[in-house]
């Protein structure tokens, strides 16, 4: 009798199962199949990427495919690990904090005269048994946490989607008599849709398991700044994954409670293959994904529609009230906010040896405790509206003392313990030295200073592995706010502060600033170059302002260039024109009048 298909949402690893066993017939080797995909990676591209589900071919008519697209898919976070159950498809966000090694496990093994697998589990289901007939499979650990600074406009609300999980989940169950059905039930789909979370035997089984840990039924008791996620990546081959990388996995979301409880001394099998970072980081603490589908995520992937057409004149108007929101925003200091915008602009997009080009630190001086409250905060919050991920350092003694900037190796645990500068690429970083008062930096504070001041000028932070240290690249457009000219950081460029009011109505409406994040993400994006006779009129400015000004070097003239492109992404040009470089050369010496 044929059974009911299979929902790639509700029950994953019922079409991961049917998909190995069209691979596996009877007298197959799955020796074949170790280390590669076997089909189940395609059937959930197709079915989370194809627009068009049913109405296309489907390679695997007994698998239910419906139109759904990868928004459909419940998003894990503090919110919604609540009510998400386990065994279901799910989707998380966030950076690599750390990458744990690789994990061995029963990748298949031979139940009677059928082959079986194990793959984007966490329990084996086969006898613990050394003699049987198994194949031992390889996945790598990373440990993910949300990306840091990731603002609040960036994820969907809480209802939203908890009604795209209810809307998601299918009645349909996989029914498979098998003679170990107990040991199977957490495999099988979780019935939803007409009886409520509390009543399934999953959620049940979550509420037993962290029953003493946490007064409420949240599965994972953590902070909601603190959410971290042990990934596992099947099948890898990608070596663009690497630490501070911001992705999107999809897998299949398991909760094991047995994984809590201490193991028998005489399951021989299971010690030999448990890895020890599994076993420091409970599922009752770090949830588990099984990574089935994942991709690199940038700015682009953060904005939410409608995006606007790539017109010059719409480009051009988007510009103009942006830059005049960032002018009220700064008390009507136009100069300021034409240089914030550039800044705002900024990445690295190529390295010269020890050069990180494009990027335009900013100093903004005149700052005190009382302006840094009015206009600092204003500036903080504008940013957070603009950009996914902003952090705010507010820099004293003290601080500088005791704080972590950069990650360090913890051997006990082999663990990278983050640092406040671990951050992901894209990030925007506010260093606030208006608190910084004279005093004397110990051993800690120096290291701190200089890690910053490397920082700022490479962009590169050293990680500290004890017995060596690793210089990691990174990609963080810096802001610092200080009374005056740093002394600790030597941004590209300082410019004097000269509000002139107060503007208290700052409120912007939601579908401006969707169009101000859209304007950000886009011209950033974009490609540039200089023809070869803008290069002439660029090549002879330079001389003759070195000629004017013999102090004038290499930095000053890489800031120039680094300039003229922002000017010109500005305005949606991907080639620089004489008027952009002139309004460079105006701006420049405007800021000079104010040194």
């Amino acid at each position: 009798m044929v059974g009911l298909p299979y929902d790639c949402l509700a029950n994953p690893l019922g079409a991961v199962r049917l998909t190995f066993e069209k691979a596996v017939g009877p007298g197959s080797d799955p020796a074949a199949l170790d280390g590669k995909d076997w089909g189940a990676a395609d059937l959930f591209r197709q079915f989370l990427f194809d627009d068009g589900g049913l109405s296309q071919v489907n390679p695997f008519p007994d698998v239910f495919f419906s139109s759904q697209l990868l928004m459909r898919v419940p998003l894990l976070n503090p919110s919604t690990i609540k009510w998400v159950m386990p065994n279901t498809l799910v989707r998380f966000r966030g950076m690599i904090q750390d990458m744990l090694g690789n994990e061995y496990y029963v990748g298949a093994y031979k139940d009677g005269d059928k082959w079986r697998t194990n793959k984007f589990a966490d329990v084996s289901q086969c006898p613990v048994d050394a003699s049987s007939d198994m194949r031992i499979w390889e996945r790598r650990l990373l440990y993910c946490v949300p990306v840091p600074g990731q603002n609040s406009w960036v994820e969907p609300s809480h209802e939203a989607m908890k009604n795209v999980y209810a809307n998601s989940i299918s009645p349909q169950r996989e029914k498979r008599q098998r003679e170990d059905d107990a040991t199977m039930t957490d495999v099988d789909m979780v019935e939803a849709g007409h009886h409520a979370l509390e009543d399934s035997p999953n959620f049940k089984k979550m509420k037993v398991a962290t029953e003493g840990n946490s007064s409420n039924s949240s599965l994972v008791p953590v902070d909601r700044n603190s959410f971290p996620c042990l990934v596992k990546i099947y099948d890898f081959s990608e070596p663009d994954m690497k630490l501070n990388d911001v992705f999107e996995f999809v897998g299949v979301f398991t909760f094991d409670p047995d994984l809590t409880v201490g193991r028998d001394d005489n399951d021989e099998l299971t010690e030999n293959f448990c890895e020890d970072a599994s076993v420091s980081l409970p599922p009752t603490k770090v949830p588990r994904l099984h990574c089935v589908v994942h991709r690199k995520l940038g700015f682009g992937d953060f904005l939410r529609s409608p995006q606007l057409e790539l017109t010059p004149c719409a480009i051009k108007e988007v510009r103009e009230a942006l830059l005049g929101h960032l002018t009220a925003v700064l008390g009507n200091d136009r100069v300021a906010a034409q240089y914030v915008l550039l800044h705002l602009l900024s990445r690295v997009h190529a390295r010269v040896d020890s050069i990180a080009v494009g990027k335009l630190s900013l100093n903004l001086t005149c700052f005190n405790k009382e302006s840094a409250s009015v206009f600092g905060n204003n500036l903080k919050r504008a940013i957070e509206n603009l950009l996914p991920f902003t952090e705010r350092l507010p820099l004293t003694i003290d601080d500088l003392n005791t704080v972590s900037l950069a990650p360090k190796k913890d051997y006990s645990t082999n663990r990278l313990v983050s640092g406040i500068l671990q951050l992901a690429e894209g990030s925007h970083l506010t260093i606030d030295e208006t608190p910084l008062q004279s005093g004397t930096l110990n051993s800690t504070g120096v290291e701190n200073a200089r890690i910053l001041k490397n920082m700022m000028e490479s962009q590169k932070v050293e990680y500290d592995f004890t017995y060596y240290k690793m210089e990691m690249a990174a990609d963080v457009q810096l802001l610092i706010l200080s009374e005056g000219k740093s002394n600790i950081l030597p941004a590209d460029l300082i410019l004097p502060f000269h509000p002139s009011s107060v503007d208290s109505t700052l409120g912007v409406d939601e579908e401006m600033l969707k169009s101000w994040r859209w304007y950000l993400a886009t011209m950033k994006s974009l490609c540039h170059s200089i023809e070869p006779h803008m290069q002439k009129v660029v090549e002879d400015d330079l001389v003759a302002a070195r000629q004017a000004d013999r102090s004038l070097g290499s930095q000053e003239f890489s800031r120039w260039l680094t300039m003229g492109r922002l000017m010109s992404i500005s305005f949606g040009e991907t080639c620089l024109s004489m008027e952009h470089w002139q309004m460079v050369k105006e701006l420049e010496r405007l800021r000079k009048e104010r040194l």
